[in-house]
């Protein structure tokens, strides 16, 4: 929303009427009349407008006060209460409320149809989107309210100072923002590389791409139970996949740790032994007994014996036979 031009000063025009709003209805009757028009224009004289001496601008104000003393009120009574009805939702197109309000008080007022009073109408309008706006985001929280005004294209100076938030405030804030929209224009991608796909397929591969589920719910407007529904799918499926592997990890344990004592068949049993007592011989440190032990494909239960109590040794050797 441009503000620039909102807090340009007032035309000729509307500082005339509101000279003529501050007047009560006997200042304009009989003698009155010109003793006020006088008035009026000195006032406007020492503002640094010229009036009294220029017969363009005192007949303008002649012509506005007999349109006062017509109507039998003040235009800016009318013109201020159709723009104190006015809602944020009202002016949302500044230049369409502008048409509707100028054919409104237009009506009794035919002088502010005037092609060029409609810009000055037009940027009073502007700034009271814009002081609504900032009523609004005031009733929000901080960030909500600066996010508001951000949306609605209001400078980051009218924002900072309507808000009395600091530039570094305004930064963050912003930045957010502009995070947040790159995010959005990641998932739009995300989704055209699987556009001929079923929405739950969507939804998985944003999830597994560690997309928020709101933004999710919001980019592809479906219900937030859909995604949870996917979620709990993909949850199940990781749960079984870490059991697939825990039982695989188990198994291969297994098979590297190889049979255990019982298991081992006689003549085998005394080739190992074998196979120990010469390693033994090798080394007495633990770390290298089982790495050759490991070389040798040598069953873990027979070298837990061969580190922590190697006469064991003997006795196996003889119950099988050796």
């Amino acid at each position: 929303m441009a503000t620039n031009d909102v807090t340009q000063k007032r035309p000729l025009w509307l500082l005339i009427e509101d000279k003529i709003l501050e007047h009560g209805p006997r200042d304009f009757e009989g003698e009155n009349k010109e003793s006020t028009v006088q008035q009026i224009a000195q006032q406007l004289d020492e503002a640094g407008h010229k009036v009294s001496r220029n017969g363009g601008h005192l007949l303008q104000l002649r012509w506005a006060i007999q349109d006062r003393v017509e109507v039998g009120r003040p235009l800016m009574q009318d013109f201020n209460e159709a723009i104190a009805a006015l809602a944020l939702e009202d002016v949302a197109d500044p230049r369409r409320t502008a048409a509707n309000l100028t054919a409104e008080v237009g009506a009794t007022w035919p002088e502010l149809r005037r092609s060029e009073r409609k810009p000055d109408i037009l940027r009073i309008l502007e700034k009271t989107k814009l002081d609504l706006l900032i009523a609004k985001a005031k009733g929000l929280s901080e960030d909500d309210g600066i996010r508001l005004l951000i949306v609605e294209e209001v400078l980051p100076e009218v924002i900072s100072a309507a808000l009395g938030i600091s530039d570094e405030k305004f930064g963050q804030v912003n930045a957010a923002m502009e995070a947040e929209r790159a995010e959005r224009v990641r998932v739009e991608e995300l989704l055209e590389g699987v556009a001929d796909r079923s929405t739950d397929d969507k939804v998985k591969h944003l999830l597994t791409n560690d997309v928020a589920p709101s933004l999710i719910v919001e980019v592809m407007e479906i219900d937030q139970g859909v995604v949870d529904g996917v979620k709990q799918a993909m949850e199940a499926e990781l749960e079984e996949k870490q059991r697939l592997a825990e039982e695989a990890a188990a198994k291969k344990a297994a098979e590297a740790a190889g049979p255990a004592l019982d298991d081992i068949p006689s003549d085998e049993m005394l080739e190992h032994i074998e196979s120990i007592r010469e390693i033994l011989e090798f080394s007495d440190q633990e770390k290298e007994i089982r790495a050759m032990c490991e070389q040798s494909s040598i069953p873990k239960s027979l070298v837990d014996i061969a580190v922590s109590d190697p006469d064991k040794l003997d006795a196996l050797e003889e119950q099988h036979g050796g």
